[in-house]
């Protein structure tokens, strides 16, 4: 995956941050994306490494399909990414921002040099798939009929929710609070997250 001499090209880049005397002005996000040409180069640096260990019980709890993201961003094929990642993620606008990323951790070319920049990657999938609109509802082919009640609207009720949704059920999510999020917008400050990520899922669902 990727290019198969870019690691030994390519050094780890991390996500531009906003400069401190201008983040100190509010609260806000303060890193911001890939430029195109940076994200292919990280993805470049995924290598054919046999075992990819980012994935599965050692690395992504979601099971996401880094190889294969990685790749498609190596070589400039947007959608096609960001249709793999959905795959396995309901929503990577949250773990791009929020995972501690033990997939960076499991990469293989962390044993020699710092590991491949998956979770910035991810995020900068997710931002391109909404500004091109993308992400857009997958309404199920038929009704189940049945009726489910999800209790709690943080991230796990959200996903269950969605899922459910897309099998074909009708389903309704209670939650205590005066508005959806739970964890993601009671928990989480804003320079980590800002919540109209949520607000703009929430209505996306």
């Amino acid at each position: 995956m990727g290019k198969p001499t870019g690691f030994l090209e390519f050094k780890k880049e991390y996500l531009q941050k906003i400069e401190p005397k201008e983040r100190v002005k509010n609260y806000k996000e303060f890193e911001k994306p890939f430029p195109e040409a940076v994200a292919k180069d990280q993805g470049a640096r995924c290598m054919d490494c046999g075992i990819p260990f980012c994935h599965g019980d050692t690395g992504c709890p979601v099971d996401n399909l880094i190889p294969e993201f990685n790749d498609f961003v190596y070589r400039g094929r947007w959608k096609e990414a960001w249709e793999n990642l959905s795959k396995t993620n309901n929503f990577p606008e949250f773990t791009g921002r929020l995972c501690p990323a033990p997939c960076e951790s499991a990469c293989t070319l962390g044993i020699i040099e710092p590991p491949v920049s998956i979770k910035s990657i991810e995020r900068t999938i997710i931002d391109r798939a909404w500004e091109e609109g993308w992400v857009i509802p997958q309404p199920p082919t038929s009704k189940s009929g049945k009726k489910v009640a999800v209790v709690g609207s943080g991230p796990a009720g959200l996903a269950a929710g969605q899922q459910l949704a897309r099998a074909g059920h009708t389903v309704t999510i209670f939650e205590k609070n005066d508005r959806i999020g739970g964890l993601l917008r009671y928990g989480i400050p804003d320079f980590k997250m800002e919540k109209r990520h949520i607000d703009r899922r929430v209505k996306q669902m």
